[in-house]
């Protein structure tokens, strides 16, 4: 057990640690706050500022741009404050800027320019949120727990996934969308209050060195990170992922609707079933993490994600072979798309936070989160290329053999025999 690790308790339910329940509480609150009010922002850009497609895709960028330019930086600074703290101001200002935008709906203040400060400000404090919230997890729960605590709050993001955009849409026939951001900007309060509830002891950073500045410590978190033995080719590994998901996912809403002309609500039930086995997955994965070793589940989850793909590529699917058929294989993909990210993720995360000391965490999350950013980027322009040249199906292929490659990655390198709750040394 790591020297920063939480009492090393034995194992029980992972809901009666009261900090970390105070957590997943807060923590999924926000996130079915996030889908049901990402309703409204979508009605909101296209029918009250009546957004051109140029603009609908820089508020989508938006929302990144904040990890691009300042991932590395939090990252650092996560490491030095207290990460307690940073994430309630961070869930505080979330409401306050929620809580702004019905004023601009009431009084006409909404355009594109209002809307897309809303955007890129929601971007900043989210990502000051989840670089504050990845790092403080490994001190709410014994490091043994972690994979049971990641499988939990995995578990209510897919839920809120899943059902928050109907319960949003019945929402927004019901109350409008100005009352959609009201009700999300009180669902921050809410869970900025039970944030504070947290009990947490942190330790506090020495004073930086003489002549050393916050650049110095970015690059001891990318060293640390791409030289670690088995976070080297987790992160690899976590990279080209990220590649092929930018690929399938951006050429995926286009083959369904286009392609293959599922009406909308065959497109939508195809989703939910990706929720469904997201929801599995959560479930089994602590348990497959302790039998087979957190290399070996993760790698799991990597071979699992190229058959849905391959089979969406390989599998003749046309408008004319029936709804029914055509509708089954899509839906059964993304289950098993689903089940494959629910197995993976806990198991991912929970490896990463049960390895680097509590001094780097920040550094080392921020890292591999910034460039995962920058990569899934470069994938959906490399989607657009791709599905203009080699058409949508060979598009889906590809994304499929960019996930054998990760797969790869991890069969031959360390991780594969690796398990959780390794030993780290300072």
């Amino acid at each position: 057990m790591d020297e920063d690790s939480p009492s090393a308790a034995p194992p029980r339910e992972i809901l009666r640690h009261p900090a970390f329940a105070f957590f997943w509480t807060a923590t999924t609150l926000r996130a079915f706050g996030s889908t049901i009010a990402g309703v409204a922002f979508q009605v909101l850009i296209v029918t009250v500022i009546g957004a051109t497609p140029g603009q609908v895709g820089i508020l989508n960028a938006l929302s990144v741009v904040p990890y691009l330019f300042l991932g590395l930086i939090v990252g650092a600074w996560m490491d030095r404050w207290r990460r307690q703290r940073a994430l309630v101001v961070t869930t505080i200002g979330r409401a306050v800027v929620l809580a702004i935008v019905p004023v601009l709906v009431v009084t006409g203040a909404l355009d594109f320019w209002s809307l897309a400060a809303v955007t890129l400000a929601l971007g900043v404090l989210t990502l000051f949120g989840d670089s504050a919230a990845q790092p403080l997890l490994p001190r709410l729960v014994p490091r043994a727990s972690l994979p049971a605590a990641n499988a939990r709050l995995g578990q209510s993001q897919t839920v809120a996934q899943t059902a928050g955009p109907a319960i949003g849409g019945a929402l927004l026939a019901i109350v409008g969308a100005p009352i959609l951001f009201v009700i999300d900007a009180v669902i921050a309060a809410v869970a900025a209050l039970l944030q504070s509830g947290i009990v947490v002891s942190e330790k506090r950073a020495a004073p930086r060195a003489a002549g050393r500045h916050v650049g110095h410590e970015i690059a001891q978190g990318m060293r640390y990170t791409y030289r670690h033995p088995t976070l080297r080719p987790l992160a690899l590994s976590i990279h080209v992922w990220f590649l092929g998901n930018s690929i399938v996912v951006t050429a995926f809403v286009v083959f369904a609707l286009r392609e293959l002309a599922l009406p909308p609500w065959a497109y939508g039930v195809a989703l939910a079933l990706g929720g469904v086995g997201g929801f599995v997955g959560a479930v089994i994965a602590p348990r497959l993490g302790a039998r087979l070793g957190a290399g070996r589940a993760i790698l799991l989850g990597r071979v699992l994600v190229v058959l849905p793909w391959a089979a969406l590529a390989l599998v003749p699917l046309s408008p004319d072979g029936g709804m029914g058929v055509t509708l089954g294989v899509v839906a059964a993909a993304q289950f098993v798309y689903g089940l494959a990210m629910g197995i993976e993720d806990p198991n991912d995360i929970s490896y990463r936070q049960s390895v680097a000391p509590d001094g780097i965490q920040g550094r080392m999350n921020s890292t591999i989160r910034t460039v995962n950013r920058t990569v899934f980027f470069v994938g959906a322009l490399l989607a657009g290329l791709l599905m203009t040249v080699i058409g949508l199906p060979a598009t889906l292929g590809a994304g499929a053999g960019f996930f054998v490659l990760a797969s790869l990655v991890i069969a031959f390198s360390p991780l594969r025999s690796a398990r959780h709750g390794g030993t780290t040394k300072n």
